[in-house]
């Protein structure tokens, strides 16, 4: 039970229609899911009321045993980290002094040795000595990404709750295929969970363990890619011909559009 997060029942409003509708969703460490849906679905603001930046409506999301709203925030901040689409900071600070924010739950002088760990294990180690606002969107999604593995760093290793909104959006394909190999590594080790947003359903497919599909702020499938990503249920949620066949090199679903 200690080892889970539980939402239930969400539902959240704004601009006097219903976003999220009575949404109940388990999460476990050691999975990693991927909520995808077309475009208005209600997948950002889903991840936004699961992490606690906003308040839903009715329900409530439940982590490790306690009700969100009862952590301490600096605990909490221990527990779970969010990286959003875009991170604007007020300030000019180079790559390392970005990721050591992460750090700030844990520590007021971030470890030198954590930053570089963290730097090599998302690549980010070319950037060193640069300035995050110089930086390209996708060099800049590599530093945040660090910054939050840096927040849930404990006794070697991330360990925790990921949320990621989009994090492969401005990525190229190298860095895309290194993400998301680095997140399916480390919640195999068993101590991470990782709840992602993504737009591409075939890398959803090869790298999540379960899919959660949301149309108009309901869940409307979840389960294996394989039971998720199915041909007449995609062009039903998302109005898009495709077809579904399998990855060459692995028994798991691949979209195609129809042309």
């Amino acid at each position: 039970m200690a080892e889970q997060f539980f939402a239930q029942d969400l539902t959240y409003h704004a601009a006097g229609r219903a976003v999220i509708c009575d949404v109940s969703l388990t999460l476990s460490k050691g999975e990693l899911v991927a909520l995808i849906g077309p475009n208005g679905a209600g997948k950002s603001t889903l991840l936004r009321l699961l992490t606690g930046f906003l308040k839903p409506d009715s329900g409530r999301c439940t982590l490790e045993g306690k009700p969100l709203d009862n952590w301490n925030t600096q605990t909490l901040s221990r527990h779970r980290a969010v990286m959003r689409q875009q991170t604007q900071l007020g300030f000019d600070w180079q790559v390392e002094a970005v990721i050591g924010m992460g750090r700030s739950p844990w520590t007021q002088r971030p470890e030198s040795s954590v930053i570089y760990q963290l730097m090599q294990m998302t690549g980010c180690l070319p950037l060193a000595g640069r300035q995050y606002a110089a930086l390209s969107g996708g060099e800049q999604q590599r530093v945040q990404l660090a910054r939050a593995l840096a927040q849930l760093w404990c006794d070697g290793g991330p360990r925790g709750w990921l949320f990621l909104d989009e994090p492969t959006s401005a990525l190229d394909l190298y860095h895309q295929q290194h993400l998301l190999r680095l997140l399916k590594s480390l919640t195999s080790q068993g101590n991470l969970h990782v709840c992602v947003v993504l737009h591409d359903l075939n890398l959803a497919a090869l790298w999540a363990d379960r899919i959660v599909l949301l149309h108009e702020g309901c869940i409307v499938s979840q389960g294996a890619p394989e039971k998720v990503l199915q041909a007449d249920d995609l062009a039903r949620w998302y109005g898009a011909q495709v077809h579904v066949g399998l990855h060459p090199a692995h028994h798991t679903p691949q979209v195609f559009l129809a042309p």
